[in-house]
């Protein structure tokens, strides 16, 4: 199943995207697509009904917001490209990095990104994103990881690598957590309709021109790993979101200019959609 939330913020209706373009009203079955919703449907799959038994509705001219409501956690994980981990100037990490953005950040997937205030190293960032279904608390193995996971979305980690490494005081989260910096959707894709997370390519583009293009074969610490390695210093819950790192080929490689305002990002995973946001000053 794919899920999307259209409206404008703070309004948003949700949506089942069913096949040849078509959308499907879920207001009938849930509020909105948030953590209540995912713990209830990973307890009952058929919670959702087949697309013919749903009234269609059409979002055409609509705002596409986040597929998932405001999380309550948004965890995210560095440098967990070996290639990026390089680029950035460090060794591969033994462990799993672990940074939080403020759930706050989280947008819509064309929604405009804000440059902020000062800034003059704005950055991008696509990374597959995990969405928690079940609560996960000191799983046993990687291998329960799968039962805890509801679906994967786009993300575009967007930092500002002055306020991450220059001004942070040891900790990233300043250069993290800037009003609009986490673009996310454009739907949330079930983890039965995605398969292996790990063989999907993730491309950005600024401009038009290429930057990223990589695979989730390639991270240091797969999503089986991460789930299972949280779940042993935290507690994950319905709704929460993981950002899982991102490739090489971003500005802080010094092989490309940071954004600037109408500067135009574009970031896809291949299954999970693409997302389009303009830049412009706070």
């Amino acid at each position: 199943m794919r899920f999307m939330r259209i409206g404008l913020p703070g309004h948003e209706r949700p949506v089942l995207a069913g096949p040849e373009g078509r959308h499907y009203d879920l207001s009938g079955i849930t509020g909105d697509i948030d953590g209540a919703f995912l713990a209830a449907l990973a307890e009952d799959p058929d919670l959702v009904p087949d697309p013919s038994a749903l009234p269609a509705t059409d979002i055409t001219g609509e705002r596409i917001g986040a597929p998932v409501a405001r999380p309550s956690a948004l965890l995210c994980i560095g440098q967990n490209y070996a290639a990026h981990a390089a680029e950035s100037g460090s060794e591969p990490p033994e462990q799993p990095i672990l940074f939080y953005k403020s759930p706050n950040t989280v947008v819509g997937p064309h929604d405009d990104v804000l440059i902020p205030r000062g800034s003059k190293k704005t950055d991008w960032e696509v990374e597959l994103a995990v969405v928690i279904g079940r609560r996960a608390s000191y799983l046993d193995s990687p291998a329960d990881a799968a039962a805890h996971i509801a679906g994967y979305a786009v993300s575009n980690d967007v930092s500002e690598r002055a306020f991450q490494l220059e001004e942070s005081g040891g900790q990233w989260s300043k250069g993290k957590s800037c009003a609009t910096f986490n673009p996310l959707g454009p739907v949330l894709v079930t983890a039965d309709e995605v398969g292996d997370p790990q063989g999907l390519r993730l491309r950005s583009f600024v401009n038009g021109e290429p930057r990223q293009d990589s695979s989730t074969a390639d991270m240091i610490f797969g999503v089986a790993h991460l789930v299972h390695h949280l779940s042993q210093y935290l507690v994950l819950e319905p709704g929460d979101i993981v950002n899982t790192g991102t490739p090489q080929g971003v500005a802080l490689s010094g092989r490309f200019p940071y954004l600037g305002p109408d500067d135009v990002m574009e970031v896809e995973i291949s299954g999970l959609g693409r997302q389009r946001s303009l830049c412009r000053p706070a």
